[in-house]
């Protein structure tokens, strides 16, 4: 107050002054700096900056003043001897002071030093050995035989859909297939450390995750031949599931754009401060697109409990991690936006199992996103439409698919524990075979969706430029019937 009152003074006197009164020459301004100015930042160093007064008049009226205040920050040169407040010398180090508004924990250096491109080795997180054994020293997480069967037991059912639906889209059953082969344990052991209220963001690898919320064979079934009993009326390629019930946002081909949609759901739970979270899977080539930084960056900012799940199998379809990244992995990423990250050996199920289940309850209970790390192989080609002979060698391919099979390495594991044999393992295969080509018989019979489900369940009246679309196409099936398949009814 008493600062105001010296400058509403020094505004009287202005005014009263040819300045306000008579044409004079214009003079530069200069601003005016008080004498007495109180000393308001005794904690700053004298080598750092000032608090000033600036007072300005400039294209004023008669009888109208105008004075801005401001904080400013101005080096001591500009300064007069008189307006400069005196500070203690002692007690205050200049070296250790930082009060930049970009930065939080850094310190002042004289070191020209720059930051190594390097970036600090991420350990990989593992308890089970290639040969399904404990690690030494590995402290495993508690896991009883129901749950552990139960993920077996998932795996092997995945492992054969996958087989069998592949081959159906090579009949010319279907249009379109995308396999998981190599990385049953880290979608399936992830699913089952999550809780059915936590909200699903796949990318279309990720069929394991929603067959353990219970979507079933013929669910599956359906979908992929894109029959009456998709959920999806057949609108969408094969694979890419959905469901409400289940928690599992609907798949969309392009690659990292549910990323951001899963940070936003995730702060809505926050909002509504459920007891969830959000997760996202996707690949390492998701990590080169814009939608990933900006996830990233949007989830740390925003505090939102969402876990993003990295399956790192090293290849983008043909493009390796070499041309995709220079930094040692994904998980050293997180750094940057101020996250937590761990890496995970993605073919041992209890160890992805163990990691998600402990980054699920952080998430939630201190409202924060991870980074979590999932290194797997892709054994399968990318998809139908891809040859993958072209950019691996078949030693590589043989290499991972024999000797490094996350299936068999978990089910040594149970084997070791008496939980499993082979007699077990023989008739679950053949079981979930039979159920399978059981589903897949019934989709196949039933009819597609009707022509008109193509134009409805965007607007609630259907507008005109639609209606005409409509009209065209029947037009076009009435003129050439021998091309319109007979099993979609108009």
């Amino acid at each position: 107050m008493a600062l105001i009152r010296r400058a509403g003074r020094s505004l009287s006197m202005l005014k009263r002054s040819s300045l306000f009164h008579g044409k004079q020459k214009k003079q530069r301004q200069q601003p005016i700096v008080s004498p007495s100015l109180p000393n308001l930042t005794p904690h700053l160093p004298s080598s750092l900056i000032r608090l000033q007064i600036n007072t300005t008049y400039s294209a004023i009226p008669r009888g109208i003043s105008s004075c801005s205040f401001r904080s400013s920050y101005i080096p001591n040169r500009l300064l007069t001897s008189e307006a400069q407040p005196k500070l203690p010398d002692e007690g205050i180090d200049d070296t250790q002071f930082l009060d930049f508004p970009g930065v939080k924990n850094t310190a002042f250096t004289c070191d020209l030093k720059f930051v190594s491109e390097k970036s600090e080795e991420v350990p990989c997180y593992r308890v089970l050995s290639e040969l399904g054994e404990p690690v030494d020293g590995a402290k495993l997480p508690q896991m009883a035989d129901a749950l552990a069967l139960r993920i077996y037991e998932n795996m092997i059912t995945l492992q054969v859909m996958d087989y069998l639906f592949y081959e159906a889209q090579r009949q010319g059953r279907f249009s379109f297939y995308m396999t998981c082969s190599g990385e049953e344990a880290a979608i399936v052991a992830s699913a089952a450390a999550l809780s059915n209220e936590d909200v699903i963001f796949a990318q279309y690898r990720e069929q394991g995750a929603l067959m353990w919320r219970g979507f079933d064979l013929q669910e599956f079934a359906h979908q992929c031949y894109s029959n009456s009993a998709d959920y999806g009326k057949g609108r969408q390629m094969p694979i890419h599931y959905g469901s409400k019930k289940h928690n599992f946002v609907t798949i969309s081909s392009p690659i990292a754009t549910q990323l951001s949609h899963a940070v936003g759901a995730a702060y809505s739970l926050k909002m509504d401060r459920k007891d969830a979270c959000a997760v996202t899977y996707f690949g390492d080539g998701a990590t080169s697109e814009g939608d990933f930084h900006a996830a990233m960056n949007f989830a740390a900012v925003m505090e939102a409990p969402v876990l993003f799940i990295c399956r790192n199998n090293g290849w983008a379809i043909s493009t390796p991690i070499t041309d995709q990244y220079r930094s040692d992995g994904v998980a050293t990423k997180s750094r940057a936006y101020g996250m937590r990250s761990i890496c995970v050996d993605g073919n041992d199920a209890l160890a992805v199992y163990s990691a998600v289940k402990s980054a699920r309850s952080m998430a939630i209970s201190e409202s924060r996103p991870i980074l979590i790390e999932v290194l797997t192989y892709r054994v399968s080609h990318h998809s139908t439409s891809d040859d993958s002979t072209k950019y691996r060698s078949g030693e590589e391919l043989s290499h991972w698919k024999v000797m490094r099979d996350p299936v068999v390495r978990f089910r040594r594991w149970l084997e070791g524990n008496g939980w499993w044999n082979r007699q077990k393992d023989t008739e679950l295969q053949s079981h979930s075979r039979k159920k399978i080509i059981a589903a897949m018989m019934n989709a196949e019979s039933m009819k597609k969706p009707p022509l008109s489900d193509l134009f409805t369940d965007v607007y609630d009246s259907i507008p005109t430029n639609l209606k005409e679309q409509e009209s065209y196409v029947r037009e076009a099936v009435a003129k050439n019937p021998n091309l319109y398949p007979s099993d979609v009814p108009l």
